[in-house]
């Protein structure tokens, strides 16, 4: 929907909260009608420190309408006519569809410097993504543009000092979204003079807005701005853009003495946003509804990548910041295709992971070799032996990986010839099992054949050791598992297709395990979605909709839709099994209880909350009454009913079925399971939401041991 015009809107120029306002009193303001130069003034559109800016329409040589910044009476010292011109010379200098553009300059009747820039008829960045509630995607897309914009500024030499979203106005033109980047009037020159009068910064003027301001700037030394300090502030209002917040609060920042302010920006922290966005209280949903997202949703998508991507532009010290605006686009970029980002962690568990999310087919094989290779050349550094023992473990480590290779291929081989398969299997593997005992082997190996090359039993430990250490580090036992499990999947789905050609129901059956074998053990959702699918359409044209088995794989497709974030598309799925299992198996069969939790939590997820609740008691209170308290779809419902009232800002309703579900987990799991330990760090960031504090620490420290202890 196209934006309407608006008559007063913070415009280019416009300098309110750029610098400490002086006491002069501006007098008079220039009446619409009056001209000025070629110029016919039509009304005010804003008012800084310094200068006014109006809405003016050109009438020759051609008619348009223009943004004419003129400086006020009694404002023309010479440090504001310096920044008054600066600003034309930088906007003059650049050429970028996103940089207003200057048209002209002159002088009023009554010696008033003025310039005519391009009417940028917009409003805020961060306002137009929220009426118009873009989801991430498009906010990463439009902020590139801003990005880009600045990078040009750059590479002309000027430093903005003030990017913020007043700063930043988005105009609709046919269709389409064009933020503008205004205001260089605290621009700094890096090469050149923008004017041959003096700019400088006076003692205890601060230049710039403080919520936006790099750690540098509130030194007040303006001989050391370079242009990452523009990196800084286009994080904060990246950060802005992701989490509708600011890294600190501008109330409390505004309140702060000068002092203090200084030292927030220099030393203070900020929460990473998707931290940020657990501290909000109500006001996470209404941000994430802005997104198109509830508030959990919007927490994981932030997550990794763009906490990482944000936290790098927001470094207190500047050489870890991004180098260029680029520099941080091309990173988002790489973000939204799925590539492993500059800012993000440098382990090659997580590269990996995400060349698996490009490239899902066709690498696993050879991965699995690689991975053997990689650690058993890994083991070697630091070994103290002669050239000759050099050479001979070279030659024993081709040929185990040679051994490897030709063991898959045995493997596979034998995979092929298999004519009956039983779902136990499948359901049986233990992905983690498998990638430890391969590296369990492969340690022995090492330890024997240093045995026998009678390596020193202290420095054997000390390598063993470090063996151990790197395998950690580098996390290859998931990756190995992970590469291991799929493969073997892959081949069975095969097999699977080709075996049971004329068995539909035990193919069905089987695709179905494999299904939920990808999905629920290995999180692999892709290589799951088209069993999946084979599987509900074997089962409905064989047995038709209401047999239970084809319920289940309705069921089953749903929970697969939602693990891959497609909501919408999963909901009619929900429905369908819930509406049956009603009708085949009753109220009270644990399948219907399963469907009713499960349609209540999806519902939740997508922020439907007045249809969630009613489904979500329904299903706590039969779970209750049908399983007992201990079940774990009881503790499950518990934890879901506690979900809801957080996520509606029902805080003290929550914290009592979050007590429950952690107290009931403790008991019956044991204070070191992964849903203990769950229950706990709901708890942590429930107290934090609510502002206890001092209650919130021992949970999120009892939780992170525990995290620690248990997944490493």
């Amino acid at each position: 929907m196209e934006e309407q015009e608006p008559t007063t809107r913070e415009n280019p120029g416009l300098d309110d909260g750029a610098t400490v306002l002086h006491d002069h009193k501006p007098t008079g303001h220039i009446a619409p009608g009056s001209r000025v130069g070629h110029y016919t003034i039509r009304e005010v559109l804003g008012e800084g420190g310094f200068a006014v800016v109006y809405l003016a329409e050109q009438t020759e040589p051609i008619r348009r309408r223009v943004a004419l910044k003129v400086i006020k009476l009694g404002m023309d010292t010479k440090q504001v006519i310096a920044r008054f011109e600066a600003e034309r010379q930088a906007l003059a200098m650049m050429d970028h569809p996103c940089v207003a553009k200057v048209f002209d300059a002159g002088v009023t009747d009554d010696g008033r410097s003025y310039f005519v820039m391009e009417h940028v008829p917009g409003v805020p960045i961060t306002e137009h993504c929220d009426r118009q509630r873009l989801n991430i995607e498009q906010r990463l897309q439009l902020f590139m543009s801003v990005c880009d914009a600045v990078q040009h500024a750059h590479q002309k030499g000027i430093i903005h000092r003030d990017i913020k979203p007043g700063n930043v106005l988005v105009s609709v033109k046919e269709g389409s979204a064009v933020p503008k980047v205004i205001d260089f009037g605290v621009a700094k020159a890096l090469h050149q003079k923008l004017t041959e009068r003096t700019l400088f910064t006076e003692h205890g003027q601060l230049i710039g807005t403080p919520e936006y301001m790099s750690p540098e700037q509130a030194e007040m030394t303006a001989q050391d701005i370079d242009t990452r300090s523009d990196i800084y502030s286009l994080g904060v209002l990246l950060y802005e853009l992701l989490t509708g917040a600011l890294p600190f609060d501008p109330k409390s920042l505004r309140q702060a003495a000068f002092a203090e302010i200084q030292r927030i920006i220099r030393e203070q922290e900020p929460p990473k946003p998707s931290t940020k966005l657990s501290s909000l209280g109500d006001a996470s949903t209404t941000n994430a509804d802005n997104r198109r997202l509830d508030p959990r949703s919007l927490m994981r998508e932030l997550r990794g990548d763009l906490d990482w991507i944000v936290m790098k532009a927001l470094e207190k010290d500047r050489q870890h910041r991004y180098e260029t605006a680029n520099a941080l686009a091309m990173d988002l970029q790489r973000h939204l295709a799925h590539e492993p980002v500059l800012a993000g962690p440098p382990s090659a568990a997580y590269r990996v992971s995400k060349f698996v999310q490009r490239n899902r087919t066709g690498v696993l094989a050879g991965v699995v070799v690689a991975i053997a290779m990689l650690a058993a050349t890994g083991v070697s550094i630091g070994f103290a032996i002669s050239e000759a023992e050099q050479r001979g473990l070279a030659e024993q480590r081709e040929k185990d990986a040679n051994d490897a290779k030709a063991l898959a291929q045995q493997r596979a081989d034998e995979l092929k010839q298999v004519t009956a398969f039983q779902a136990s299997m499948l359901g049986d593997i233990d992905a983690w099992r498998m990638g430890r005992n391969i590296f369990s082997a492969l340690r022995r190996e090492i330890k024997k054949g240093m045995t026998e090359r009678n390596v020193d039993e202290n420095e054997r430990e000390a390598l063993l050791t470090a063996f151990d250490r790197g395998v950690l580090q580098a996390n290859a036992t998931d990756l190995a598992l992970r590469v291991i499990a799929e493969n073997f999947l892959s081949v069975a789905a095969k097999t699977i297709e080709t075996q049971f050609v004329d068995q539909p129901l035990v193919r069905a059956a089987l695709q179905q395990s494999v299904a939920d074998t990808y999905r629920g053990e290995i999180g692999l959702f892709g290589p799951a979605l088209p069993l999946q699918e084979a599987a509900l359409r074997t089962h409905r044209g064989e047995l038709g909709d209401d047999h239970p088995d084809t319920l289940m794989s309705i069921l089953s497709m749903g929970i697969l839709l939602e693990s891959m974030g497609k909501y919408p598309e999963a909901e009619p799925y929900f429905r369908e099994a819930l509406d049956g299992f009603r009708n085949v198996l009753g109220d009270d069969d644990p399948m219907t209880l399963r469907s009713i939790n499960s349609m209540g939590s999806l519902l939740e997820t997508m922020g439907k909350y007045p249809e969630a609740e009613p489904l979500l008691r329904e299903a706590l209170e039969a779970t209750r009454r049908v399983l007992g308290d201990d079940d774990p779809m009881t503790l499950r419902s518990i934890n879901n009913m506690g979900g809801l009232l957080w996520a509606t800002g029902r805080l003290p309703e929550a914290e009592r079925y979050f007590r429950e579900a952690l107290e009931t987990r403790r008991r019956v799991l044991g204070d070191g399971h992964p849903k203990t330990l769950g229950s706990i760090n709901n708890m942590a960031v429930l107290l934090k939401s609510m502002s206890k504090l001092e209650e919130a620490e021992p949970y999120f420290r009892e939780a992170l041991d525990g995290f620690r202890n248990v997944l490493g």
